[in-house]
């Protein structure tokens, strides 16, 4: 009890500079690894979380909180690791803005499912047909035969073009990786 009469509000809330600098480096290098193990893992990955999945990201959230905030979390090592998360958020988004950015930032789109069966982008992607009849479910389609591709995006969700592959606008498959498979 005696050692809650001796903190003030200024240990409680404050941190050093050379503390402040430690946040920030490690809030930078946390945030780095996961964007480059998520980036290897693949654009579904995050789209469809199961509960094992929810639970490794409720564990890793406390891990990368633990390791940017250090032993004795702080106000004011919170805030720092936040500004820094939001500064590297921003900075991702900038260099994504040029085209040698954008494609090492986000994924490329992806045809998984063409002229009636899984790609060969559909396995390395961890698809399955199942995922995509489901995903053909949400989106109304009453005959598979009706599908003339099915698109992973680099959201990880599921695009859906139907019709004839014939008639489909070239501009909607513009920058899509394997799109010759349609």
């Amino acid at each position: 009890m005696s050692e809650i009469n001796h903190l003030n509000l200024a240990e409680l809330l404050g941190i050093t500079w050379l503390q402040a600098g430690a946040i920030a480096v490690a809030t930078c290098l946390i945030y780095l690894f996961l964007v480059v193990i998520l980036r290897a893992l693949g654009q579904n990955v995050v789209s469809r979380l199961s509960t094992s999945d929810m639970a490794a990201v409720v564990v890793i959230g406390a891990i990368a909180g633990r390791v940017t905030l250090g032993h004795t979390p702080t106000l004011a090592g919170g805030v720092v690791a936040l500004l820094t998360l939001f500064f590297m958020q921003a900075l991702l988004r900038f260099i994504a803005l040029s085209h040698r950015g954008e494609a090492w930032v986000h994924a490329r789109p992806v045809v998984i499912w063409a002229r009636g069966e899984l790609t060969p982008a559909a396995r390395r992607h961890s698809t399955t047909t199942e995922e995509i009849m489901m995903a053909l479910r949400l989106r109304g389609v009453a005959c598979v035969d009706d599908v003339a591709a099915v698109i992973l995006e680099p959201n990880g969700q599921l695009s859906v073009l139907t019709g004839p592959a014939a008639t489909l606008d070239p501009r909607l498959l513009a920058g899509v990786k394997d799109a010759e498979r349609i």
